[in-house]
């Protein structure tokens, strides 16, 4: 968890204060300057009104060259940045012709898949030839190819489970199976970091919902005692199903869920264990099967088990793997298995192509050399980035590690100079974090080499330095132990 220093809160509190205020006093003016103009069309409400309009207006659009950059090549280890322009103080901003070569920081290319493969890229131009980009039809009426059913039986070997299921986008497995799952009645108990595809997923489910302290599994057995104590509001009757939502690796932090304790606390009182593992499956483990197999978890003690194939797979879409009844129902009773466009061929393929390479079935060894490779840069980089000062969230063999910037400024400020020097980054901030927590989200890739990483460090280093976001005093450089022999 992170703990804001007092000054560094205040500063920014300081920040962003200034930045509402000066933004409510241009907000005042411009009313009176349009009051006088009377061109607002009568009758008709702001579609856009409130803070979040008010955020975007004032700080997010000020800075908006730091987020959606587009990109000209495959998101390799290195990429090509297109660069923008702005005539209007970033209101808009238009795409050039140039582009330029940055070290890619940003993609959740964790296992490399995302470019040209030998293995994977000529089996999805056959499949793209065979079956073309689309089925244009949903499972349930034409869109269903043997390739689909071949992952799925793929997908349920490789995470251990009895069945799976796909679908064709990663967000939406998560917002359109949980009220599928569970309804009115019910009870969700969901972490508090949990993705927004997760909320929204529980939210429409019209279960209750409650939220334990990130990771803690002791206020996760503090609110499953209240809430079995309690029942359903109102009524007091038991709940029907009571489901316990987390993730394997939490995107936002790094952080491995502490799943075996988790699994301990759900066990004790009947709950089911829902698992997202969007950003561990195929980038931890020693075979790439995720947080099970990294943690020591038997998959059989996770229920339902959530991943995507956007991350280490190089592709797109989601998965859910269970029981073979829970994947009956909905198979019988989702809307995005009814009603959506099935997974393009192409894209199913990749994912057959890609888990076979992690498990030595292409015939050699280059999913293991990957596996190896995406744990040694990600314990590299994380530890070196300690060493130099900054404050670097997660845990170890993760590939996701923020680096904290916390004030306002320091977000375009680190993002552009970093940028300049040929290294792209992710920066994040509110509303994808609470507003005083903003961060520079990196992530490693087994396709960097040890050159790429160090190259990767020096920048941010220097422009670590420039910005001021080294909140921890650096180690000194090691000295060389010398013998007693050469002392004398």
């Amino acid at each position: 968890m992170v703990r804001l220093p007092y000054t560094t809160a205040l500063t920014t509190l300081f920040s962003y204060g200034l930045l509402f205020a000066f933004g409510q006093l241009r907000d005042f003016f411009r009313k009176l300057i349009d009051w006088f103009k009377a061109k607002n069309v009568k009758g008709y409400a702001p579609i856009c009104l409130g803070l979040e309009d008010f955020y975007v207006r004032r700080l997010y659009l000020r800075i908006q060259d730091c987020f959606g950059r587009p990109i000209a090549s495959a998101p390799d280890s290195w990429f090509d940045v297109v660069e923008r322009t702005s005539k209007d103080n970033n209101k808009t901003l238009q795409r050039t012709s140039n582009t330029s070569r940055c070290l890619n920081l940003g993609s959740y290319n964790y296992l490399g898949f995302a470019a040209a493969d030998e293995y994977c890229t000529p089996l999805v131009i056959e499949s793209l030839k065979k079956y073309s980009a689309s089925t244009c039809s949903v499972r349930v009426d034409g869109g269903t190819t043997k390739l689909h059913t071949e992952l799925e039986e793929l997908v349920a070997r490789f995470v251990g489970k009895p069945a799976a299921i796909l679908f064709g986008m990663g967000y939406v497995t998560n917002s359109a199976i949980i009220p599928c799952l569970i309804g009115k009645g019910g009870l969700i108990i969901s972490d508090s970091l949990n993705h927004n595809s997760i909320v929204n997923g529980a939210r429409g489910s019209g279960a209750t919902v409650r939220v334990f302290q990130h990771n803690s599994p002791a206020h996760l057995e503090e609110v499953l005692r209240e809430q079995i104590a309690g029942g359903q509001p109102r009524t007091h009757r038991p709940w029907k199903k009571i489901i316990v939502i987390v993730e394997g690796i939490y995107s936002m932090e790094g952080e491995l869920c502490k799943l075996p304790e988790i699994i301990a606390v759900c066990k004790k009182y009947k709950a089911y264990t829902y698992l997202d593992e969007a950003h561990s499956i195929g980038a931890v483990g020693q075979s790439g099967r995720g947080v099970c197999e990294l943690l020591g978890v038997d998959p059989a003690d996770v229920d339902i088990m959530m991943g995507t194939f956007t991350k280490s797979f190089g592709s797109c879409g989601g998965y859910i793997a269970a029981s073979k009844e829970i994947i009956q129902h909905l198979k019988h009773s989702c809307p995005a298995h009814l009603y959506a466009t099935s997974m393009s061929p192409p894209a199913v393929q990749q994912v057959i192509s890609a888990i076979k390479v992690i498990l030595g079935e292409d015939g050699c060894n280059r999913g293991a050399q990957k596996l190896a490779r995406i744990r040694e840069n990600s314990n590299f980089f994380r530890s070196e980035l300690k060493k130099m000062g900054f404050e670097v969230l997660g845990d170890n063999d993760s590939p996701v590690m923020p680096i904290m910037l916390y004030n306002p400024a320091k977000i375009p400020a680190f993002s552009r100079e970093c940028l300049r020097q040929k290294v792209a980054v992710v920066t994040v901030a509110f509303p994808a974090t609470p507003l005083l927590l903003a961060r520079a989200r990196i992530c490693i890739s087994a396709s960097h080499t040890r050159e790429d990483l160090i190259t990767a460090l020096d920048v941010i280093s220097r422009v670590g330095d420039l910005v001021g976001i080294k909140y921890f005093p650096a180690e000194p450089p090691k000295i060389a132990e010398v013998g007693h022999d050469k002392l004398e």
